[in-house]
């Protein structure tokens, strides 16, 4: 199996934030499971406290991570000058990477203790970043270029077509066979409420698969060769996933609009409140180790 560039990428990322996370965790365990009424007689307490070497620094680099992860990506999303600066969509991988991982930093500095103005921000933050998962959900159901833009129907519908002839004209298929790709793959132009487009998405899904079995079993009693039945298979994989989302395109094209009013609110409630408290942690004399 070769391993692309991209999918190298996506990896390096998740493995620093899985290590990152998992070596914290390790080593603060014995004191993040204390009471709070003891934890000042743990030897880590000047460590991990919020005030603490490490964990004031948890707390300034993960809302530094989060600063930067959506500063970075607004800027490379809506600034013309920047259009040739990478792919949109590895941006929105570092943009979720940054949000992630700068969220767990400070979840890590609060030492899992909420209270006053902060719990508000904190919890601000929880709604971003599980609001965060729920557009990117949302994103990946809307067919993209290999940069990330956005495509029409007619693009959509075009690469659709393209599959269909690269079925029918590069392989030995019978006519069956074809008549149950094309059953399988049926689009449904009629819009969808968006009340019953996750449900319709989870009905699709389970559909899809078992009819793939269906098809793969089929395959395995043609005469198609193996290596040939292998690129068949991911063909109508492509097909089967591309005429879902066609069938969801407009549905899912509102559910984004409405996900970015409420995903932004909540963004700049938890940036204010953290604006905020690092001015009074300033007053107050904090300076980490400068």
């Amino acid at each position: 199996m070769i391993i692309t560039l991209n999918q190298l990428y996506k990896i390096s990322l998740f493995l620093i934030l899985s290590v990152i996370s998992v070596i914290i965790l390790y080593f603060g365990w014995d004191y993040y499971t204390l009471p709070l009424n003891k934890r000042f007689f743990s030897e880590l307490h000047t460590l991990l406290k919020p005030s603490g070497a490490l964990g004031h620094g948890f707390g300034i680099i993960g809302s530094l991570m989060m600063l930067v992860g959506v500063v970075s990506y607004m800027i490379r999303k809506r600034v013309k000058r920047f259009s040739r600066l990478g792919a949109l969509k590895n941006w929105l991988i570092f943009h979720i990477f940054l949000c992630t991982l700068g969220p767990i930093l400070v979840l890590y500095h609060t030492a899992f203790k909420f209270g006053g103005l902060v719990s508000i921000s904190f919890w601000s933050m929880a709604a971003v970043v599980v609001s965060g998962f729920i557009g990117r959900f949302i994103y990946l159901q809307i067919p993209r270029t290999i940069e990330g833009n956005e495509l029409s129907f007619n693009d959509v519908n075009k690469l659709n077509i393209n599959l269909t002839q690269r079925l029918r004209e590069n392989y030995n298929l019978s006519e069956s066979i074809l008549l149950m790709i094309d059953e399988f793959s049926f689009v449904d132009l009629e819009e969808i409420k968006l009340s019953s487009a996750i449900s319709s998405f989870i009905k699709k899904t389970i559909e899809q698969r078992k009819a793939l079995k269906k098809i793969k079993s089929v395959l395995k009693k043609s005469e198609i060769s193996k290596e040939n039945r292998k690129e068949v298979i991911r063909l109508i994989k492509s097909k089967l996933v591309l005429t879902r989302k066609i069938s969801l395109l407009k549905s899912m094209q509102k559910l984004f609009g409405y996900w970015h009013v409420a995903h932004l609110p909540f963004a700049i409630l938890m940036l204010l409140i953290m604006l905020v408290h690092v001015g009074v942690t300033i007053v107050f004399g904090y300076r980490w180790v400068f």
